[in-house]
């Protein structure tokens, strides 16, 4: 049983699975904001019930509130590698290709939706990804006036490895297989202060450079030895099954307009078609045609905002050959016909699009 401050929600049915979708892939983790709240995806209302923070950490969430909107850009970016910053004013629901991160909120927060899994976390709280994967998800009580707060990490498996070695092999529990490739928890308040710190090398631009890379090290190696342990290994572990699945997921990624072949992606991921089927929708919550269709329509969207009214042409070239069923299956997933939809974002789109984390 996970401890309770891992907390895997219970999966919520009431949504269909095919609501997942992607960003455009060359920008990885921006978002394509939808302009009409949709009834079928996880709305996330003002809610007063608020969980409260430790006392022991409130002065650290202060502290990561201000640092991170003084220095929030809207690509994300911060001048140290790796660590992304979000400041967003807006709950509308977005669709979203994540890359392996550590998130922590720090104002706010959000609600994601993965196949038919629901996700929630808020201040103090953290996200763990360790795939790329499509999500869809609203930020919870964010305004202009009061925006969510939050930062990133890039997971890097050549930053997670060599940690592995630094510890015998006996303090490392054996990983279950089928570990999910996203979990939501309690941020302590021992990663808390590293991030702090890290956070205070933005305004100390000449330690970055030598201090960063210690303190990314320390808040992997919180993570490797806490809840999440087990996740953030498969990362660092070249035979481990994530590291297999992710494999697959590449290569879908990559290549969402080919023809998808199950037995060659389980090649692969060097699995039997069955155990390929079974640990891919285990970490991803989805099999890999509906990964791949995700991908696709996501795509798509982003192309019909710079290609108005080519809605054949951009259903060819995402992977469909059949006009029908790329009409049908995009309305099931953004709510309108590609068209609209595209006429839609375009006519609401009066500033640049700010990029989100997951």
């Amino acid at each position: 049983m996970s401890p309770p401050f891992l907390r895997r929600n219970r999966p919520h049915h009431a949504n269909p699975p095919h609501l997942c979708g992607g960003s455009p892939i060359g920008s990885r983790s921006c978002t394509i904001l939808s302009t009409s709240p949709r009834s079928d995806l996880p709305y996330a209302a003002p809610d007063a019930s608020v969980r409260t923070v430790r006392p022991s950490t409130q002065h650290l969430l202060d502290e990561i509130r201000t640092l991170v909107a003084a220095h929030a850009r809207p690509d994300l970016t911060t001048p140290i590698g790796g660590l992304l910053l979000s400041k967003v004013g807006t709950s509308a629901p977005d669709y979203s290709l994540t890359e392996p991160l550590l998130v922590v909120m720090a104002q706010g927060g959000k609600r994601l939706l993965l196949g038919d899994q629901v996700y929630e976390y808020r201040a103090g709280e953290c996200l763990v990804v360790t795939a790329d994967l499509p999500v869809t998800g609203n930020f919870i009580d964010a305004t202009p006036q009061a925006p969510a707060l939050g930062l990133g990490l890039v997971l890097r498996p050549a930053a997670i490895a060599p940690l592995l070695l630094e510890a015998p092999a006996s303090r490392w529990p054996r990983t279950t297989a089928g570990l999910p490739a996203i979990a939501t928890g309690e941020a302590g308040p021992d990663l808390l202060d590293a991030v702090v710190r890290m956070l205070r090398l933005l305004d100390r631009p000449a330690d970055a450079p030598v201090l960063a890379p210690l303190i990314e090290r320390e808040i992997l190696w919180r993570l490797l030895t806490g809840p999440y342990g087990g996740m953030i290994r498969q990362i660092g572990t070249a035979d481990s099954h994530l590291t297999h699945i992710n494999r697959a997921i590449h290569w879908i990624r990559d290549n969402y307009a080919e023809p998808l072949r199950i037995e060659d992606l389980a090649r692969l991921a060097a699995m039997s078609t069955s155990a390929f089927h079974r640990h891919f929708r285990a970490v991803t919550a989805l099999s890999p045609l509906q990964f791949q269709k995700r991908i696709r329509l996501q795509e798509a969207r982003a192309l019909l905002l710079a290609r108005p009214g080519d809605v054949a042409g951009v259903g060819h070239l995402v992977g469909y050959d059949n006009p029908s069923q790329f009409t049908r299956e995009y309305r099931r997933l953004f709510g309108a016909p590609p068209g609209r939809d595209a006429a839609r974002v375009r006519a609401t789109v009066v500033q640049p699009v700010v990029r989100q984390l997951p």
